[in-house]
């Protein structure tokens, strides 16, 4: 993705942010139970980084929808919906983590982002975003970055689900799933799932980031982590693109 002229973008940790407690400190979902406050200073925090005007992100509900966005977007005005495109250079679009993966796209003059776990890659939203982004660009053009996701060896999952998956997804689930070598139960691979969803779509410029947030408490979010501990509260850090103004 560096190889697309005129874009900033970035996958952030849950450092540098104001928020306490479960939230502590780069929450920027507004809808987690943290303080207005808090998220609306870390939000622009993660814009004056970027260099933009404004961050927009979803309510976001493991579908596939796509919504087109720019300058006259309220920010403030969360849709449900689990992709974003743009055109307007400034305009911050992100996805928000805490194990499903942002996963963010750039080709020259056109971005998107989306919010992806098994359920949207399922669903297709990678492939919403893609078809989104055609109307400004060709699909040959399109560059994308898998960000930090819960990794294989921490998501065990029940034989019926992947069974189910391989139902439904044959093609991208195959070898997706493996046996953990100590307990030989079945763990997904999440971020692999996604990437063979992304090169099946035609992306040929694909980035792919091994971070695992549920192992990795000091940098991450982790929904998964959260359920074992019985903790319901936890904040999502951000995958966020903008246009450069500066093309």
């Amino acid at each position: 993705m560096e190889a697309v002229p005129g874009i900033r973008h970035g996958f952030f940790t849950r450092r540098g942010g104001t928020s306490g407690g479960p939230f502590e400190s780069l929450n920027c979902s507004p809808n987690a139970g943290d303080s207005p406050e808090s998220v609306r200073e870390n939000r622009m925090r993660v814009v004056r980084a970027l260099g933009g005007d404004c961050l927009v992100t979803n309510r976001q509900v493991h579908g596939r929808r796509v919504r087109l966005v720019g300058r006259y977007t309220d920010a403030a005005a969360l849709e449900e919906a689990d992709g974003l495109v743009t055109t307007d250079p400034g305009v911050c679009i992100g996805a928000l983590g805490a194990d499903c993966a942002p996963v963010l796209f750039a080709a020259p003059g056109v971005v998107g982002a989306a919010h992806v776990g098994w359920k949207g890659a399922l669903a297709g939203v990678t492939d919403a975003v893609i078809e989104s982004m055609e109307a400004f660009t060709d699909r040959c053009r399109i560059a994308a970055a898998v960000g930090p996701a819960i990794q294989p060896m921490s998501y065990e999952v029940g034989g019926d689900f992947r069974d189910q998956l391989l139902e439904m997804s044959p093609v991208d689930a195959e070898d997706c799933f493996l046996s953990h070598p100590d307990t030989r139960r079945v763990h997904f691979d999440l971020p692999a799932y996604i990437e063979r969803r992304l090169r099946h779509a035609g992306i040929l410029q694909l980035d792919r980031n091994a971070s695992d947030t549920y192992v990795d408490e000091k940098r991450f979010f982790s929904y998964r982590r959260s359920c074992h501990r019985g903790t319901p509260e936890y904040g999502r850090q951000p995958g966020v693109i903008c246009l450069s103004r500066e093309g």
